[in-house]
């Protein structure tokens, strides 16, 4: 039986969420990343890349070539809210599926084209991502997930391409060597040397020079840039993590600030916990110096997604982890060992307090993670979008250039 894999990719993931929520962004440059010196691009619009923008870029550079970009923190309860919208869509429709990133996907389809027709089946899972989520999405069907996932990076913005048994190599042979998944840039740099830019190059090399350059992974390659790739679709499983970490612009033994961020960190991922119905029973904060030196704690505790739990425990980690009294560079909350289920009260549990929870998710559902904050948390108050609360009419789009 011949296979059927479709790759399928969410165009611009962060900045098309961005755009549902606010549709002046639409048609401009955005940038979504660290909004400091020392941020990195996570997203960009097709608008920035005109300027040479990509992900990854170091944010100065990346305002250096587009100063008018609109920059943006980002918000991450939002992607998971989106990602998981289009993750349940492809479930209900596909047997076997694999989640690689937030938003990318490989989805085995091998057999549906005696029912279906596998193009047409991947055409109409498209067009209801597309129609229920409101995003722009991609996807490339071949016989295998490396074809694929190249076909799938030709057909953005928002298409589609099928490429058929016998036609990879054609495809693929005048594309950029860079275009094949494994090709980093050391290799991409080995391979100019050599003089080889185009993967039609690699396909008329003898397989055994390309071991002889790059070993084993050469071998790979060599396959890859032929349009062989027997890797399986793995059946996409639950996250067992979740964190977040911040890099401070300057770095700072401002113990409060310290405290405040740790705070608002914890508070945020827990409220992520609740959201996706998930129980944590490690915790584990994260400290890197100025020097880089990077030191963690964790502790292991009874299942629990509630604030007076967590909290604590993340602030006590951190007073016993801050113990050198040097400058702090970074530091980072994560939660583990998640499983699906609810916070369970005690007999001596305040159940009031199980209902402020519920109040305080429903609003940050409806006006973004930070609308409710602890106050002891306000100092990292700067990375939320904006509070409904305050008095303050939504920002315009010149004050959200950063």
């Amino acid at each position: 039986m011949e296979r059927a894999i479709a790759h399928m990719d969410l165009d611009t993931f962060f900045v098309s969420c961005e755009r549902l929520i606010d549709s002046r962004l639409n048609n401009r440059p955005v940038l979504i990343g660290g909004t400091t010196d020392r941020g990195v691009v996570a997203s960009c619009s097709y608008e920035a890349r005109k300027f040479g923008i990509h992900s990854a870029m170091p944010m100065k550079m990346a305002r250096t070539l587009c100063p008018e970009a609109i920059v943006l923190r980002g918000n991450s309860g939002v992607y998971s809210k989106y990602s998981k919208m289009v993750t349940e869509i492809i479930k209900e429709e596909v047997p076997l599926y694999e989640k690689t990133s937030v938003d990318e996907f490989y989805l085995d389809l091998t057999g549906m084209d005696k029912y279906f027709g596998c193009y047409k089946l991947a055409s109409e899972i498209r067009d209801k991502i597309i129609r229920e989520s409101g995003l722009p999405i991609s996807f490339g069907l071949s016989l295998n997930k490396t074809v694929s996932k190249i076909a799938t990076g030709e057909a953005k913005p928002n298409n589609k391409i099928n490429i058929l048994k016998g036609t990879e190599k054609p495809f693929l042979a005048p594309l950029s060597v860079r275009k094949i998944p494994m090709i980093g840039d050391a290799s991409f740099r080995k391979l100019c040397d050599l003089g080889v830019k185009r993967i039609h190059s690699i396909q008329e090399m003898p397989v055994e020079l390309m071991e002889k350059v790059f070993g084993k992974n050469g071998i790979t390659m060599w396959k890859k840039a032929n349009g062989i790739d027997n890797s399986p679709v793995v059946q996409y499983s639950e996250r067992k993590s979740i964190s977040t970490e911040r890099t401070f612009d300057k770095d700072t033994i401002d113990v409060q600030k310290l405290e405040s961020i740790m705070v608002a960190m914890a508070e945020n991922l827990v409220f992520q916990l609740r959201r996706g119905n998930k129980l944590t029973s490690c915790v584990t904060v994260k400290l890197r110096y100025s020097d880089f030196q990077t030191f963690t704690l964790q502790q292991k505790i009874p299942y629990s997604s509630s604030d007076h739990v967590l909290i604590p425990i993340v602030l006590e980690l951190f007073k016993k982890l801050y113990n050198r009294r040097v400058l702090v560079r970074l530091i980072g909350v994560r939660y583990s060992h998640l499983v699906e289920g609810a916070h369970q009260i005690s007999l001596f549990e305040d159940t009031n307090m199980l209902q402020l929870y519920k109040a305080m998710d429903e609003i940050r559902e409806r006006y973004g993670d930070r609308a409710v904050m602890r106050a002891s948390g306000m100092t990292a108050k700067s990375i939320s979008r904006w509070n409904p609360f305050s008095g303050e009419p939504p920002p315009l789009l010149a004050n959200r250039r950063r």
